[in-house]
C-alpha cells in the first residue's frame, strides 16, 4: 500500500465528522488538522481503526502554551501509519482556565507516560488516565514549567544591567 495523499485523508475526516475536523496546515507535507475536546477520542479512534487509514502508532503527545490566544494550551498528537508510511498531526486546543481532555490511554497503552509528561510540563488534565501524577518534577511542585506565564529572565539580576555594557 502506498502513501495516503494529504487531501485523501482531509476527504475521509471531514466525511466522518463534517464540521469537527478542519485541516489547518501541510507543513514540510505534514497534515495537521484540529478537533474539540468531545471529539478527539472518537477521531484518534477512527485514525487507528480504519481498514484503511491504520494510524496504529502514537508517536508523541506534547503540549504547546500560546498566551496570547483565546484557547492557550493546545494538545497536540502525532500518529503514524506504519503500513503506509503516512504521518498525522491532531491538535486540540483548551482554554487556559479549563485544560481537561479525555485521556488515549483508551486507545493506545504507550499513551500514559505521554499523558503524564504532558500533564508535568503544561498542566493539561487527561480525564480517565489511570495514574495521572507528575513524572519528571518533584510532586510538590505547583507551577507548570513549559507555560509561558513567567518572566524569561530573573527582573532582579543585577549582572544584565546595561552599565555593564557601556549603555
Amino acid at each position: 500500500m502506498g502513501k495516503i495523499a494529504n487531501e485523501v485523508l482531509i476527504e475521509k475526516l471531514t466525511a466522518k465528522f463534517p464540521g469537527e475536523v478542519a485541516a489547518i496546515s501541510q507543513d514540510f507535507g505534514l497534515l495537521a488538522v484540529e478537533t474539540t475536546r468531545e471529539h478527539i477520542t472518537e477521531v484518534l479512534s477512527y485514525l487507528k481503526n480504519d481498514d484503511e487509514l491504520k494510524f496504529i502508532f502514537l508517536t508523541d503527545i506534547t503540549g504547546v502554551h500560546y498566551p496570547e490566544q483565546e484557547k492557550a494550551i493546545g494538545v497536540v498528537y502525532h500518529l503514524h501509519s506504519l503500513t503506509t508510511n503516512t504521518r498525522i498531526r491532531v491538535k486540540v486546543f483548551l482554554s487556559a482556565d479549563d485544560v481537561h481532555i479525555p485521556t488515549a490511554t483508551t486507545i493506545w497503552d504507550g499513551a500514559n507516560w505521554m499523558e503524564r509528561e504532558t500533564y508535568d510540563f503544561f498542566g493539561v488534565i487527561f480525564d480517565g488516565h489511570p495514574d495521572l501524577r507528575r513524572i519528571l518534577n518533584v510532586d510538590d511542585m505547583t507551577a507548570f514549567p513549559m507555560r509561558k506565564e513567567y518572566p524569561l529572565e530573573d527582573p532582579n539580576r543585577i549582572d544584565k544591567k546595561d552599565y555593564f555594557f557601556g549603555r
